[in-house]
């Protein structure tokens, strides 16, 4: 469907110009979108950026407090007709602080051909669904297919997605590992996803020892102004696959460094983060391709079972907008939401 047929199916849902849909976090949950769907939706995202048929220009942000920050993620995908723009934070303290979650944000979703605002939604949902999507298919394409152990640091939101979604592309797991610094996130995780999952769920007892169990390897951390690696460059071996989600706050830049195949989701954000200072010892000058580019068939993926292989997905908007559109179409056919006026 053109941007123009499109514009017109809303318009009959929706005063396009004169009103809004606001969607709460249950209002997208509500959309009843599997974990299947989210990883079909994010496959579509992925390839477009793969191809170079979308524009998306590098996150920027603001950082109030040490190790915190706000991104601003606008993304266009012309081919889902999806356009608009994430504002996000993490406050890695908020939990303890004023016992609310680290992470919020809202999504401002637009009509390509007016420019106006057709929708506003929790981004929170939506993150923490298409970014253990986004890893899942990068173990699709870059682990061994044969995989049977896979390991998560972070035990928090994105961990327990992580959990729910990794067997759905990694379909030989009969263990998996969990490592967090508080034992009760690894007891809720294991109470929460173990009833979905066929693999066994296992508290390690340190980094080291999942390191050296898993064949897989992925971590959702607090991503930090400056590095602290908990991972070392040593107990990584030749056919791992590892799959990073923070950056270099918790893996040796060296491992990134000496890996046969080292992908990022997106060069220029990650150039981007580099001149932030993000990567204090230099951001890795080996960079093998994009993501997308694997799962768009234009690069290839893992191709000898003794590759050392790094991806580091750290998220693009290019995943939000196309989520978000799938949120509102869905919506405005449920009748979820409130519409406001502008």
């Amino acid at each position: 469907m053109d941007s123009l047929a499109y514009r017109e199916n809303i318009g009959k849902k929706l005063n396009i110009g004169r009103e809004i849909l606001y969607l709460t976090r249950e209002d997208c949950m509500s959309t009843g979108l599997s974990t299947e769907d989210i990883i079909s939706i994010t496959r579509s995202a992925l390839e477009a950026h793969g191809r170079k048929k979308t524009e998306m220009p590098a996150k920027i942000g603001i950082h109030p407090l040490k190790n915190t920050f706000f991104h601003a993620m606008p993304a266009l995908v012309p081919g889902e007709n999806a356009c608009g723009m994430k504002w996000v934070e993490c406050f890695p303290e908020n939990p303890f602080r004023f016992n609310l979650a680290q992470t919020s944000g809202l999504l401002i979703f637009n009509d390509m051909e007016s420019g106006f605002p057709l929708a506003i939604m929790d981004a929170i949902w939506i993150t923490a669904k298409r970014t253990p999507a986004v890893s899942a298919l990068s173990a699709r394409y870059l682990a061994d297919s044969s995989a049977e152990t896979f390991g998560m640091f972070g035990c928090g939101v994105q961990g327990r997605e992580h959990v729910r979604f990794m067997p759905k592309e990694l379909k030989n797991l009969k263990k998996i590992y969990i490592y967090d610094v508080v034992p009760a996130a690894m007891d809720s995780l294991i109470e929460e996803i173990q009833p979905e999952v066929d693999a066994e769920i296992i508290p390690a007892a340190s980094v080291e020892e999942m390191v050296k169990s898993c064949e897989v390897l992925a971590s959702a951390t607090a991503i930090l102004e400056k590095p602290d690696p908990k991972v070392r460059d040593q107990w990584i071996q030749k056919g791992q696959t590892v799959l990073i989600c923070d950056l270099d706050s918790f893996w040796e830049i060296e491992t990134m460094r000496r890996a046969d195949k080292f992908l990022v989701d997106d060069i220029g954000q990650h150039r981007h983060f580099d001149e932030a200072g993000y990567y204090p010892d230099g951001m890795p000058e080996n960079i093998y391709g994009e993501t997308g580019e694997v799962v768009a068939g234009i690069k290839a993926g893992r191709e000898r079972k003794d590759e050392l292989i790094v991806a580091s997905n750290i998220g693009m908007a290019v995943e939000d907008v196309v989520m978000a559109r799938t949120v509102l179409d869905r919506a405005l056919e449920m009748g979820l939401g409130v519409k406001l006026p502008l």
